[in-house]
């Protein structure tokens, strides 16, 4: 019986990858730790610390189909240690006495630690696969609208005219730093451990640290210049990176919603027939997807608080947090999947309306312009000047409901200074998009 959305059958969709749920399988986490305790076991028979034939044994038989799981579970339940039932069975299925060699000098943090190195080292696969097609769908968002002209907000209220493509832009260049933690950080967090049970590499001697460099090697992770087991500021860093992530596609998310409501309609998440809004009331659209990407990230987000609690451990190991990462790790990943997923439907086939963005731009009556306005007449009586009489003008606008035009045509403060025509010229908002267009274009290209 499911009891969480990742395991449901109905909803697991909706808020995961189905690939991602796999990495975080127990199947898929044994087989991580099997790889770790076979690659142990080839590095050492290299080094002629185990027999050779030990390691082929071991090696042949690291198989998470070798398992039982059920058996797994009794063994871990009696025991109330996660590891000792896979190195009782493996050793087990290791003919001869072989299976003696297993886990040899490790101890249980090392093989669960490197393993879920290896789970992550999967995940971030995905993750910025993801996070890749994503910018290339707003690489290409920001390149058709770069002169689809709009409101800019602040507050909540209309501002300055930008662009479309300038606001796809600014999310295009936050997706890219993302991109560009990744690179930064995966050296530092990619990296397994192998050091023993306070790290001291006792247990191997003089070949505890070439036995963890060549492990590591054979894995593909890094080498850590000293035990991690009781500093995780690696997974926190992990989980932060895949917060923030998940901030910024949830950001996207909220401004989507914003713009797809009905007094607004500007932006809407794609629709096809057959997708219902509402049980109640047929008319509905509801920006569904965009919800859940919004769910998800808050989930993600506060997944990162744990993280960085998983950081405050006792002496060379403490269980208590480190249980903790088990939870976080898996849910962080699955539920990123699932905001990279619906971000990716919504953002290639978003609805644009770029007619009643024009209109909404007018709401005002043309106060969207009282900046260029006040500039202009700044150079004729002074900048504080100017936004005095203009910040007059434009409040009996709008508490009258009058046109921004009308009444600086009314009032002598300024049109002894502008002719009608200039003032049209100040109120036209596609002359005053500042330099939208050009940083849009900078930033398609890369250069900002």
């Amino acid at each position: 019986m499911p009891s969480t959305m990742i395991d449901s059958q109905i909803f697991c969709d909706w808020f995961s990858r189905a690939e991602m749920r796999e990495i975080f399988t127990d199947e898929y986490r044994l087989q991580c730790w099997l790889e770790v305790e076979a690659a142990l076991a080839r590095v050492q028979a290299k080094l002629g610390i185990i027999p050779r034939a030990a390691a082929e044994e071991i090696c042949a038989k690291a198989k998470v189909a070798n398992f039982n799981l059920a058996e797994f579970k009794k063994e871990a339940d009696r025991t109330v240690h996660p590891l000792m039932p896979l190195i009782w069975g493996l050793q087990r299925v290791c003919n001869k006495d072989y299976g003696e060699y297993v886990h040899w000098g490790a101890t249980t943090q090392d093989i669960m630690d490197t393993g879920m190195m290896l789970q992550i080292k999967a995940a971030g696969e995905i993750i910025f696969r993801d996070l890749r097609t994503i910018e290339h769908i707003l690489k290409n968002l920001a390149q058709k609208h770069g002169s689809t002209i709009m409101a800019g907000r602040t507050h909540g209220q209309h501002a300055l005219p930008l662009t479309f493509g300038f606001k796809v832009a600014v999310w295009l260049a936050e997706v890219r730093r993302h991109l560009q933690r990744w690179e930064q950080s995966r050296s530092r967090i990619l990296v397994g451990n192998l050091s023993g049970a306070v790290g001291t590499h006792a247990a191997m001697g003089a070949w505890g640290l070439e036995v963890q460099k060549r492990v590591m090697a054979e894995l593909g992770l890094g080498e850590p210049e000293i035990t991690w087991h009781p500093a995780r500021d690696r997974l926190a860093e992990f989980v932060s990176l895949l917060a923030g992530i998940c901030a910024t596609l949830g950001k996207i998310a909220k401004e989507i919603i914003n713009l797809q409501k009905t007094e607004i309609g500007e932006l809407a998440e794609p629709f096809v027939m057959g997708k219902v809004g509402s049980s109640t009331m047929p008319q509905k659209r509801n920006p569904h997807l965009c919800e859940a990407i919004l769910a998800l990230s808050k989930i993600v987000r506060y997944q990162a608080a744990l993280a960085l609690e998983g950081m405050v451990q006792e002496h060379e190991r403490d269980m208590a947090s480190w249980m903790t990462e088990w939870e976080i790790v898996p849910q962080a990943c699955i539920y990123t999947s699932g905001v990279l997923k619906h971000s990716v439907v919504i953002l290639q086939d978003l609805v644009v309306n770029e007619k009643r963005m024009r209109t909404n731009l007018d709401l005002l009556r043309g106060l969207i312009m009282a900046e260029p306005v006040m500039f202009a007449l700044a150079e004729k009586v002074g900048h504080q000047e100017a936004h005095r009489i203009i910040y007059e003008i434009a409040m009996k606008a709008f508490e009258e409901g009058q046109t921004f035009k009308d009444c600086l045509l009314a009032d002598e403060r300024v049109n002894k200074y502008f002719t009608p025509q200039r003032i049209d010229e100040l109120l036209n908002p596609e002359k005053y998009t500042g330099l939208s267009e050009e940083i849009v274009d900078k930033i398609i290209r890369g250069e900002m």
